[in-house]
């Protein structure tokens, strides 16, 4: 291709994209119909309302209550949510893996198991493993004991935890 074609080619590109530029703003002016923020041009009809209080009960929006979800709970499906622990811990007493053996986890003190070198963060933040004190670690460890060893996201289910506290509670 020579010169003088490459120059045609390349102008006619150009002129398409002026006219097409110029057919935006001419159609933008002409159809223009305003920003729709409340000024000179704005379309719609601006409607006011009183404000109101909505009273709600929040447990509504929250759903079942833990102590709910515990006296509930499936102890086989608990079992299954503990797949998600056997990496880390095991239920044998006195059988530590990367973290402390959970037999007879619920109600024992926290940071009792012999052996285990436990971080500072978790005995600050309780005194015993109640269900109560495991289903806010097991939501979100980092959150619950900021500091601990423990790497686990944590189980956002409350009906995962519940059952996985009750499957602990039941081996002794």
């Amino acid at each position: 291709m020579d010169t003088m074609t490459a120059t045609k080619v390349l102008g006619g590109f150009c002129g398409a994209l002026l006219i097409y530029l110029l057919g935006n703003w001419a159609a933008e002016e002409i159809y223009h119909v305003g920003g729709g923020h409340g000024g000179e041009y704005a379309s719609g009809y601006s409607i006011e309302v009183a404000e109101t209080e909505v009273e709600t009960d929040e447990m509504e929006d929250e759903g079942p209550q833990f102590a709910e979800l515990y006296l509930a709970a499936d102890i086989d499906k608990g079992a299954k949510v503990f797949g998600k622990c056997k990496a880390c811990h095991k239920l044998e007493d006195g059988g530590n893996g990367t973290g402390p053996h959970l037999y007879a986890v619920v109600d024992r003190a926290v940071g009792s198991v012999d052996g285990y070198g436990y971080s500072g963060a978790l005995v600050a933040v309780a005194q015993t493993w109640s269900p109560e004190n495991l289903n806010g670690f097991l939501e979100n460890p980092k959150k619950y004991a900021a500091g601990t060893k423990m790497g686990f996201a944590g189980l956002k289910k409350p009906v995962d935890r519940a059952n996985l506290i009750a499957y602990l509670a039941s081996v002794k």
